[in-house]
């Protein structure tokens, strides 16, 4: 049975924090093509970071499996990643559509090199309002800037 849980932050132990950057990783490496291994593994502690420090944290569990997560802050989707077992089942528009109804969100970030993602926020109502050529840490993947 799936189930999406929202986790408050003194509840982000070590182990949960392990398993969503378990399911970061693969959700990554099957949907981020422009990113080489390296650049995962440069990425992971600032995901791990993220992680612990978001503002709403929703966790979607499969059984007692944690198979995705969705953070948000400030009215803006920060994350939002499945494992690649779960793409394609409706897991991502529900935690969207949920975030409209319950967190009043208005915006999310793109990877450009992700036109998956862009496609998918796109049918969610999101549109193209700016383009940075660095992402927020300054590496060198395109951010397109979305909102409602």
């Amino acid at each position: 049975m799936i189930r999406i849980i929202s986790i408050e932050k003194d509840n982000r132990d070590t182990e949960l924090i392990s398993r969503l950057l378990d399911v970061w990783q693969a959700s990554v490496r099957a949907s981020h093509h422009f990113l080489t291994e390296e650049d995962i593994r440069v990425l992971t502690p600032q995901a791990e970071e993220a992680l612990r420090q978001i503002e709403t944290l929703w966790v979607v569990q499969d059984g007692l499996l944690s198979v995705g997560f969705m953070g948000v802050q400030e009215h803006k989707i920060e994350m939002l990643f499945l494992h690649p077992d779960y793409f394609r089942k409706g897991l991502g528009k529900e935690l969207v559509l949920r975030a409209f109804r319950e967190l009043d969100v208005e915006y999310v970030d793109v990877n450009e090199q992700n036109p998956d993602a862009l496609k998918f926020y796109e049918q969610m109502g999101f549109k193209v309002f700016k383009r940075n050529e660095l992402d927020s840490e300054g590496n060198p993947f395109p951010i397109l800037e979305m909102k409602t």
